[in-house]
């Protein structure tokens, strides 16, 4: 078949790959210059499927107050008026008790762990080196931190997966630069989790897709997608191009592609943040990743750099940096690691996804037919890509996927 993706972010990049792979004629159409433009460029680079949760968590929404109180703070809003920011909100408040926290995290950790799979898989397979580094620590400066991370450390154990909750000397022997001079209540260590450089992942991808025939348009803008006799009719910009089936891995743009089909899924663009320095010194920087979970700020090492990213936006429209949240971030790598490279010369950086209120993604078809989505991955794209890309590709080419599906796709929409 001839199958159009819309969107050259990881996501779409690596749905072309696999498309390819199952022997379809492939198009990416993207309206930037090259792949991982948006929001895979300032990818905080963390692949932790052992941690990965949803942002609706028990204890979270009575945090909001605090956090709009703080000069540095994980949560900014803007558009306080914006209805549709509120009816998402609400939708979001009913996810954040403890029963719909472990449905929702199982069903992510379900498709990221497979991704894990999927990436070690495509690793060993091409050689690929993406500056990962091994392990991912998160931090918890408060007593208080350390009570909300508690669902999550019991949600591990109870399902067997690898953690360390490491003491002072411990932690010392993981991450040696580490301050000793900020607060710090607890840690826990996750050995099996990796980071690594998603831009680079995704131009190596690219590379391997086009090997197998995969065709990038780039400077496309895709403005709507109707359905035709044969597939469907996909109008870029003054121009249109005709497909069998089309995958919206389109991230911020998808809603206002879906919704002229009649397809409204519960999305909300989130805004987030990151910085990236070079190292100044070597010894002062980390060895991997780290997480504070107080800020909710990933510190992650990138060959002779790192990059600091994290914070959340509501109700942004545009990608104006906001101070403060540039202000959060230098806050958290200053107070962890403050000799490893001058901030003040950083490359800032702020991009938009989409976002579930109950947190996993949304995978497969769609009620339109031939139209289909691989989008609502949040801040955690990366980490779910490859498997993602993976079911997708195989629920367009009319394959059973590896995994249990229930709960990833439009269908828990009703």
């Amino acid at each position: 078949m001839q199958v159009a993706v819309v969107g050259a972010g990881v996501i779409g990049v690596c749905t072309a790959y696999f498309l390819a792979e199952a022997g379809h004629e492939v198009v990416v159409i993207e309206r930037r210059n090259n792949v991982a433009e948006e929001a895979s460029f300032g990818d905080s680079g963390i692949l932790a499927p052992s941690s990965i949760a949803p942002w609706a968590a028990p204890g979270v929404p009575q945090s909001f107050s605090s956090y709009l109180l703080k000069a540095e703070s994980p949560l900014f809003f803007n558009r306080v008026l914006d209805p549709s920011l509120w009816r998402w909100m609400r939708r979001w408040l009913k996810e954040s008790d403890i029963a719909r926290y472990q449905i929702n995290r199982e069903r992510m950790q379900r498709i990221a762990f497979y991704s894990s799979d999927i990436m070690q898989q495509l690793r060993d397979r091409h050689q690929l080196d993406y500056e990962q580094a091994a392990g991912y620590l998160q931090l918890f400066r408060s007593e208080r931190d350390l009570q909300l991370a508690k669902p999550g450390i019991d949600f591990l154990a109870a399902n067997g997966i690898r953690h360390d909750l490491p003491d002072a000397d411990a932690l010392r022997a993981i991450e040696p630069a580490l301050n000793t001079n900020t607060p710090l209540a607890g840690s826990l260590h996750l050995p099996a989790d990796e980071s690594g450089n998603c831009p680079l992942f995704t131009r190596q991808i690219r590379q391997l897709a086009q090997a197998m025939g995969v065709e990038f348009h780039f400077a496309s803008n895709v403005k709507s997608i109707r359905q035709i006799a044969r597939g469907v009719d996909i109008r870029i910009d003054d121009y249109s191009y005709s497909a069998d089936k089309v995958v919206l891995a389109s991230g911020a743009d998808s809603a206002k592609l879906l919704a002229p089909m009649g397809v409204h899924l519960p999305v909300y663009p989130v805004k987030s943040y990151s910085a990236t320095a070079t190292i100044r010194n070597f010894e002062s920087a980390p060895i991997a990743a780290v997480f504070d979970e107080a800020y909710k700020v990933a510190i992650t090492r990138m060959g002779n750099r790192i990059r600091i990213a994290g914070t959340a936006e509501l109700g942004a429209r545009t990608q104006e940096l906001r101070q403060a949240a540039l202000n959060t971030l230098l806050k958290v790598g200053y107070d962890w690691f403050p000799d490893a490279c001058n901030l003040n010369t950083a490359s800032f950086w702020s991009g938009t996804s989409l976002m579930m209120p109950d947190g996993p993604p949304v995978l497969g078809a769609t009620p339109v037919r031939n139209v289909y989505v691989n989008i609502g991955h949040g801040a955690t794209g990366w980490a779910m890509a490859a498997g993602s890309a993976k079911v997708v590709a195989d629920i367009v080419s009319d394959h059973t996927p590896d995994i249990d599906l229930d709960g990833l796709t439009p269908m828990r929409f009703g």
